[in-house]
């Protein structure tokens, strides 16, 4: 009975172990490492409150809207910088250099580290190859000033 159960516990830490390596082969894009500096340009689509001095008057309900609308012209190819000079809630025209994690920033040359923006802007940011848009939705801690529209430029 000990030997059964020994047995079984083992199968469950190999199948564990097993399990949890990755499926990925290489070249996949999940095993290219992040790049140490990005450029991107980015939409943010605010809700009233959300984003400081500014008179937002959405609400959190109709900018989450606006977001995926905005994303969606960008991803069929609408001019970015036309999009961010529409809709953006920060200043045009919201192009932002970040440096990845254990990569000095360089405010001398607008460098900023990732670790000094908000969360979700680098967590999507990062991973995109160039020419790329993603979406960074809005998360009181990861993402508080709303949605973030981002494409990669560099």
């Amino acid at each position: 009975m000990k030997l059964i159960r020994t047995s079984a516990i083992l199968l469950v830490l190999l199948w564990g172990i097993w399990g949890c390596q990755s499926k990925e082969q290489p070249g996949d894009e999940a095993n290219e490492p992040e790049p140490e500096y990005i450029t991107v340009q980015h939409i943010l689509v605010g809700f009233r409150g959300s984003v400081p001095r500014k008179n937002i008057t959405r609400t959190r309900e109709a900018a989450g809207e606006l977001a995926l609308k905005v994303l969606e012209m960008a991803k069929s190819g609408k001019d970015f910088g036309e999009l961010v000079k529409e809709f953006t809630d920060d200043a045009y025209p919201g192009i932002y250099k970040m440096s990845n994690f254990g990569v000095p920033g360089d405010p001398s040359r607008n460098i900023f580290a990732r670790d000094q923006m908000v969360g979700a802007f680098g967590d999507v940011g990062f991973p995109l190859q160039v020419g790329e848009i993603g979406l960074a939705e809005y998360d009181p801690q990861k993402s508080p000033y709303g949605w973030h529209i981002i494409k990669r430029i560099e």
